[in-house]
């Protein structure tokens, strides 16, 4: 069917070619999963989510061939090496969400932040009010990539919301930065403030000795207080981080973690060290994930206002809140740029906030692909951080298929030349972006990518062993 919506859509696509996508209105909400985007965008195909897992799709993770979808059920592992046959491989059924993941080698590092009874993929939830329940990290051995073995289970203070890893110099351990928050006095193993990371050792020769080695406190003083108030207009407190990116390369992380973000030196992997912290106190409620240019310059941070499950991309809420936050990295610190948010009004059923994205690959050039939850998939250049451009979009109309505010991209990455995103509810969707300010990116080939540690690519269209 064609709708104004898509007809400006249209227009719009022209528009971007040469400046900005122009912004659609609030009437112009899509049929219930009708596909709308620019026009230097292609849809390659859809994987829909396996029956084998019964919830929602989550991060994504990506080596060699083959592409790594979580699920709060567990995750699946899909063949990627002809990007319009993508096909599913296997999945693995171990439930406790939100299965956050890293690959490294032959091993997978799975965050659990849902207590369980036990560590086992048999678990059911238990309270965290009990001291025998479990959560943490689960780590599992993929080297067979059609039955990949469960081999270990690393506890950590309240459990593991996200993960992020960093290898070592000498290539013998990778170290797993374990994201955790939402302490309780009632949890015995999550006691308040919780100003802390959990650091996880894993010695690549024998990873079934994996452990926790350290718990740097970040916050000693405390951190953000917080802001009282019910949505849009609280601001939390930091109890912990969301999300931590590294850039191990250059020795530099950055948290999203609640209440504001952070820069770290992580020159010494076992003792991280903040070395700068910033706060918004007028626009972010909650900082939830960062992401560096290549050149370790600049940092995104975004603002899940709402939690994933509010309505936020509408005039109501406006283009400041649920938004990225550009900064610049000036003499160590960090320095506001500009917001940003996708100007595509959603409809009030549709979840629609700042989410998971990566960059994409162009020399010279900042420019990033990010997921919006229902507000699709979105393409960003910021190399003026103060003026970020959208330059290309992909969306569908409101999901029908699942009980409103429950639906959508949760993560979308560039890996060698195309664009995945983990739908929670439709499966794994391939897009192919074919536009003069991003083609060059087609040359730069990866062999892994886990986007919260990033690693530089070649600016010369060469490949790059390790890629981010």
């Amino acid at each position: 069917m064609l709708t104004l919506r898509r007809t400006l859509v249209l227009v719009g696509a022209a528009v971007a070619l040469v400046g900005g996508a122009l912004p659609a209105q609030a009437s112009e909400i899509p049929a219930p999963g009708e596909i709308v985007m620019s026009s230097n965008i292609q849809h390659v195909t859809n994987v829909p989510k396996p029956d084998a897992l019964n919830d929602i799709h989550t991060d994504m993770a990506f080596q060699g061939d083959y592409a790594y979808v979580g699920n709060y059920a567990g995750f699946s592992i899909y063949d990627i090496k002809h990007p319009k046959q993508t096909s599913l491989v296997s999945s693995v059924v171990c439930p406790g969400g939100q299965m956050d993941m890293s690959v490294y080698g032959n091993l997978l590092f799975g965050s659990v932040d849902s207590s369980r009874n036990d560590d086992s993929c048999n678990s059911t939830g238990q309270s965290a009010t009990n001291e025998a329940s479990w959560e943490g990290m689960r780590i599992f051995d993929i080297s067979d990539k059609s039955n990949p073995t469960y081999i270990k289970s690393v506890e950590t203070n309240c459990g593991s919301h996200t993960n992020t890893l960093v290898p070592d110099k000498k290539g013998e351990n990778v170290y797993i930065y374990v994201s955790s928050y939402s302490p309780s006095a009632s949890f015995p193993d999550c006691q308040p403030p919780h100003d802390l990371i959990s650091i996880i050792k894993v010695p690549l020769k024998n990873p079934t000795a994996a452990e926790v080695i350290a718990t740097p406190n970040l916050f000693p003083d405390g951190g953000f207080p917080g802001v009282p108030g019910s949505y849009p207009n609280g601001k939390s407190a930091t109890t912990g981080c969301h999300d931590i990116t590294a850039y191990p390369e250059k020795d530099i992380a950055a948290g999203a973690c609640m209440g504001e973000g952070i820069l770290m030196d992580i020159s010494d992997p076992e003792q991280p060290k903040v070395t700068a912290t910033v706060r918004d106190e007028v626009n972010f409620a909650f900082w939830h994930s960062a992401t560096f240019n290549n050149q370790g310059t600049k940092v995104i941070f975004t603002d899940e206002l709402g939690g994933g499950t509010r309505a936020t991309c509408n005039a109501a809420i406006g283009p400041n809140r649920g938004a990225n936050a550009y900064y610049d990295i000036v003499d160590g610190q960090l320095a506001f740029k500009s917001y940003f948010k996708i100007a595509r009004h959603q409809a009030d059923t549709e979840n629609c906030v700042a989410h998971n994205g990566s960059l994409i690959p162009v020399k010279n050039k900042d420019i990033m692909v990010q997921a919006w939850y229902q507000g699709g998939i979105s393409v960003v250049d910021f190399t003026d951080s103060a003026n970020p451009q959208e330059i290309a979009y992909f969306e569908r109309g409101p999901d029908n298929t699942a009980p409103a505010l429950s639906g959508g991209f949760w993560s979308a990455y560039y890996y060698n030349g195309y664009i995945y995103g983990s739908d929670f509810n439709l499966g794994l969707d391939v897009l192919k972006i074919n536009d003069p300010r991003t083609n060059q990116a087609n040359s730069v080939k990866m062999d892994l990518l886990n986007a919260q540690t990033q690693g530089s690519y070649a600016e010369h269209g060469e490949g790059t062993p390790g890629g981010q």
